[in-house]
């Protein structure tokens, strides 16, 4: 799929979310690019000035590690990354984007086994979490879109707790306004973890073939002693399992233990659940106008050291 977003009157990008789903060996990932690129260009408006491509593929750094820990990858700057991107390449032209469009690493977790079993990969802390948020009396209920609005305002203050900038509603209504048309479509779960008559924390998952997918998550600022984001994602864990899951994809966490990440409070939530971290390429850009493409970058650039 690609899609074409329009950023001036005079300007657009392209997008290509999560793909090519598909990629070639890690040492040709430039030159498939680069061909695909050029084709692509050939059909684009005379306003677009660069395509991204928001790639799934096996980060080559990850692969090139031996031994360690398996949350320990530590990139090179984007500079070194994009000379071996752009290795036999004809033009040199791809160039790593400012940030990211969705995860470039994420914790997966092997579902596999019995809940004891699954208990057991998980550490101490979190097992404790879980077992504490039933105590306490924290049940987790399957919602529909009715229930969206009390999510959002989940949603909204764990957006503004965490610092990172938060979705329109309409994002979130338009996942449950998609018409089902084939037998083998994702399903989407949404659940809510209450207390009492109270809405603590939030999920939105979906599950395509052996694989869960933790789409969207919040929680509420207070009563965070009752561990309610445990008991959400416990009951997820449990219910991709019983949809015949093997794995479940927590999705964003830091790269490696670094506690000046924006992503290290998720690293270390997500990281108790066991599992290992999938690292993928991320985001990369094909300027198509360069002029225009440096000073669309640079405002980027911007954007994400202020993020950060």
């Amino acid at each position: 799929m690609v899609l074409t977003k329009r950023l001036d009157e005079e300007s657009s990008m392209v997008y290509v979310p999560q793909g090519p789903e598909i990629g070639p060996d890690s040492e040709s990932y430039g030159v498939f690019l680069e061909t695909l690129s050029e084709s692509i260009s050939s059909h684009l408006e005379s306003s677009a000035v660069f395509i991204r491509y928001d790639l799934p593929w096996n980060d080559p750094y990850a692969l090139d590690e031996t031994g360690g820990s398996p949350y320990d990858l530590k990139r090179p700057e984007n500079r070194l990354r994009e000379i071996r991107m752009n290795y036999s390449t004809r033009c040199w032209n791809l160039r790593k984007a400012p940030y990211d469009l969705t995860v470039a690493d994420s914790l997966v977790v092997d579902i596999t086994g019995t809940e004891e079993e699954i208990l057991g990969r998980m550490k101490p802390k979190t097992r404790y979490n879980i077992h504490l948020s039933a105590r306490k009396g924290v049940r987790v209920i399957e919602a529909d879109a009715s229930a969206l609005p009390v999510f959002y305002d989940l949603y909204r203050q764990t957006a503004a707790r965490n610092g990172f900038p938060s979705c329109d509603y309409r994002h979130f209504s338009a996942l449950f306004e998609t018409k089902v048309t084939a037998a083998n479509s994702p399903g989407l779960f949404f659940y809510l973890a209450i207390h009492k008559k109270d809405a603590l924390a939030g999920a939105i998952i979906a599950i395509s073939g052996k694989r869960a997918t933790y789409l969207f998550g919040a929680s509420a600022n207070h009563s965070r002693n009752l561990m309610s984001s445990y008991a959400v994602q416990w009951h997820a864990i449990r219910n991709a399992r019983d949809q015949h899951c093997s794995v479940y994809d927590m999705g964003a966490v830091s790269p490696y233990r670094d506690p000046d990440h924006p992503f290290f409070g998720m690293y270390r939530f997500k990281t108790g659940f066991g599992g290992h971290i999938e690292h993928r390429v991320g985001s990369w850009d094909y300027p198509l106008n360069q002029e225009k493409y440096d000073s669309i970058r640079n405002r980027e650039m911007l954007r994400s050291f202020l993020m950060w």
